[in-house]
C-alpha cells in the first residue's frame, strides 16, 4: 500500500519550508524590513487604542507641553496629543499609500501586458502617452495635478496614481516583449489558447515577481509623495492627521520646539527603510538567476 495522501504533503512540504526559512536568513535586510514594518502596523492599528487621547481635540490650555505620563510625546501647537497623531497618522499614511499602489498595479499592470503582446495601434498608443506623462518629472506632475483638482485626500489619490502607473505599465510591457515569442507562449497559441488565457495563465506569473518588488520600492517613494503633498498644503488638510500635514503644522515651531517636526519625520524615515529593505530583499530573494 502506497504512503496516506497527507503523508506525502507532509514531506513535499517540509523541504519547501525549510528552504524558505534558510532563504529568509540568508536575506537579513528583508527580514530586518518585515520586521520594522510589522511594529509600524501594531504601532498605527493596536496604539489608539491604548492611548486615550483623541487626535482631534484642540486644548488650547495645555499647548505645547512637554512629555508626561497624560501626553508621552508632549503636545502639539493646539494642545492635541502627539503620540496620538502619530498613531492616527500612521494609519492613514500606511492605508493611503497601500490603496495607492494597488491602484496603481491594477491599472498599470493589464495595460502593460496587453501593450506588450497585441502590440500594433494599441501599443502605440500607449507608449505614445506613457512618454508624453513621462515627459515631466512625477513630483511636479504630482503637485500640478493635485493643485488643478483641489486639496482633499480624494485628489491625492488621484493625482499620485495618474502619475505612478507609467512605472509599471512600462515594466510590464518590457518584460512581456521578451516573453511573447518563447516556446511556452508560441506552444498555448498553436493550442487555441484564447488571448486572455496566455495573458493570465501564461505571462502573468512571469511579471509578478517585478511587480512585487516595484511595488514594495515604490511604497516608501508613494509615502514621501503623499507627505510632501501634504507639507505643501495640497494633501490632507487639518484637522486630520498625517505626517506630512505634521511636518508643516511644526514648522513655525521648530526653533523652539522642533520636536513637532522631527516625529512625524522619523516616523517618515522608518517607513521608507524598512520599504527599501522588504523591496531590495525581495529582489534579490525572487530573481532566479542569482539563486
Amino acid at each position: 500500500m502506497g504512503e496516506p495522501q497527507y503523508v506525502k504533503a507532509a514531506v513535499f512540504q517540509r523541504p519547501l519550508r525549510l528552504g524558505l526559512r534558510r532563504s529568509l536568513l540568508r536575506k537579513p535586510s528583508l527580514v530586518l524590513g518585515m520586521s520594522l514594518l510589522t511594529l509600524l502596523v501594531l504601532f498605527a492599528w493596536i496604539g489608539p487604542s491604548i492611548v486615550i487621547n483623541d487626535p482631534l481635540t484642540a486644548q488650547m490650555a495645555e499647548r505645547l507641553q512637554g512629555p508626561s505620563w497624560k501626553y508621552p510625546l508632549g503636545t502639539d501647537h493646539l494642545g492635541r496629543c502627539i503620540l496620538s497623531r502619530l498613531m492616527a497618522g500612521a494609519q492613514l499614511t500606511l492605508g493611503v499609500s497601500a490603496l495607492v499602489i494597488a491602484t496603481v498595479a491594477l491599472i498599470g499592470v493589464p495595460l502593460g501586458l496587453l501593450s506588450g503582446y497585441v502590440g500594433g495601434r494599441f501599443d502605440a498608443a500607449v507608449m505614445r502617452l506613457v512618454d508624453g506623462v513621462s515627459a515631466l518629472p512625477e513630483f511636479l506632475l504630482a503637485i500640478t495635478i493635485a493643485g488643478f483638482l483641489g486639496p482633499n485626500l480624494a485628489n491625492l489619490v488621484l493625482a499620485i496614481v495618474m502619475v505612478k502607473w507609467i512605472g509599471y505599465a512600462r515594466v510590464v510591457r518590457s518584460i512581456v516583449l521578451s516573453e511573447r515569442e518563447k516556446e511556452y507562449v508560441l506552444a498555448a497559441r498553436v493550442a487555441g489558447s484564447s488571448l486572455w488565457t496566455i495573458l493570465w495563465r501564461h505571462l502573468l506569473p512571469q511579471i509578478l515577481s517585478p511587480v512585487i518588488v516595484l511595488a514594495a520600492l515604490d511604497v516608501g517613494k508613494v509615502i514621501l509623495t503623499i507627505s510632501a503633498l501634504s507639507y505643501l498644503g495640497l494633501g490632507v488638510q487639518p484637522p486630520v492627521p498625517e505626517w506630512g500635514a505634521m511636518l508643516n503644522d511644526g514648522r513655525p515651531y521648530f526653533q523652539t520646539i522642533p520636536e513637532l517636526m522631527i516625529y512625524p519625520g522619523i516616523g517618515i524615515m522608518i517607513v521608507v527603510i524598512a520599504c527599501n529593505l522588504i523591496g531590495e530583499g525581495l529582489r534579490d530573494l525572487l530573481d532566479v538567476r542569482s539563486r
